[in-house]
């Protein structure tokens, strides 16, 4: 048997030590060795490849990405590089001015932390340098947004809105929302902003799985969006059309759980390309945000101890119910609260019916 394929003259790292050149057969490593060792299995249809020195390592595997989210996130504007909220205006102004009036602007990646001014950018900030365009930037961490008085205005949030379920409306001393919304608030925004269609969508996957790839990326966990039907629908898309480039293992949201359930879906469906593996809970917010539930307030923020997303007995059944469908469950908790509510539910779901279960926590940063 020959190689479709040989790597030689290069540094391959293996658990067993490293070499010099390996041959592939069928998307295989067919054998790893020396150039010599290799040289056999070269026929005259491999392909050759002179790695000049350099370095190949195995594939690496994301465990948790937004892969829709990041697509979209590359055309919006990227606020990773904001160092105070008149940088951020800034920046919200000059897109401002490549808009028609009544267009949204949406953006991502700020952190106040970073800002100079070390506080949350207002409703205020933004109609400063965009009265007449929503605005709705989120956060670094993804759990929380500012938004400008016009966007407030399309979603009908005034000082008398009451918080959503899950979900919290910063206001002023005086009751006025500030434009900052955590955790589901954001969704009252979220739902009048145009969404992407299927093209757009699957176009938004394929820039993500690109720049997946260019990272050494062969694997991702993608923790998917309320759109996750059409996100499948996408997926399916480029696979046919030969851009799917890296494996990807889905996480859907609970809500989907029921659906995928009645007609028939369970663990493992698909194929080595494409399958859906758990199902994704979100239990706790972020600490960037002060909305990780923790036992403890904060130290800065002495008021906050952020918040459980599903009170406890919430959570155990629906871990419950993923345990009993034969999912993985794949909880978000970040703070020690949450995190302790969530090996308990994740106990009780053992408890009731053992099996080798692999759920998992998503962050687990305070332990």
């Amino acid at each position: 048997m020959k190689a479709e394929s040989a790597f030689i003259n290069g540094v391959i790292f293996t658990p067993s030590g490293r070499a010099e050149a390996l041959a592939v057969y069928k998307s295989r490593i067919l054998k790893i060795g020396t150039n010599e060792e290799i040289k056999s299995l070269i026929g005259p249809k491999t392909k050759v490849i002179d790695l000049k020195g350099k370095t190949v390592l195995p594939g690496l595997i994301d465990a948790h990405v937004h892969l829709s989210g990041y697509g979209l996130a590359l055309t919006q504007l990227d606020l990773r590089g904001t160092r105070s909220i008149e940088e951020l205006k800034k920046a919200v102004k000059e897109k401002a001015l490549s808009l028609s009036k009544g267009e949204w602007i949406l953006g991502r990646g700020w952190d106040q932390e970073l800002f100079k001014e070390k506080r949350y950018p207002t409703r205020w900030d933004l109609d400063e340098v965009s009265p007449e365009n929503p605005v709705f930037l989120r956060r670094v961490c993804g759990h929380i947004a500012v938004v400008n008085s016009k966007a407030l205005e399309i979603a009908s949030i005034t000082k008398e809105t009451e918080d959503p379920p899950r979900g919290k409306i910063d206001r002023d001393e005086s009751g006025e929302p500030t434009g900052i919304l955590r955790e589901w608030a954001m969704d009252l925004i979220y739902e009048k902003i145009p969404p992407p269609n299927l093209e757009q969508l699957k176009e938004a996957l394929a820039r993500a799985i690109k720049e997946a790839v260019k990272r050494g990326l062969t694997t991702i966990h993608f923790i998917c969006s309320d759109r996750f039907p059409d996100e499948l629908r996408a997926l399916q898309l480029l696979k046919k059309e030969g851009r799917l480039l890296l494996r990807i293992y889905l996480v859907p949201p609970y809500d989907f759980l029921e659906k995928l359930e009645e007609i028939g879906i369970i663990a493992g469906f698909g194929d080595p390309m494409l399958k859906i593996g758990g199902i994704k809970i979100l239990e706790d917010g972020s600490l960037g945000g002060r909305t990780a539930a923790l036992e403890e307030p904060y130290a800065d923020m002495p008021e906050k101890k952020g918040m459980l997303i599903y009170s406890p007995e919430e959570l155990k059944e629906m871990v419950l119910k993923i345990h009993k469908a034969g999912f993985q469950a794949a909880i978000h908790a970040i703070g020690d609260r949450a995190i302790n509510v969530t090996l308990d539910a994740i106990e009780y779901a053992i408890k009731h019916e053992p099996r080798d279960h692999r759920h998992r926590i998503e962050h687990a940063s305070v332990v």
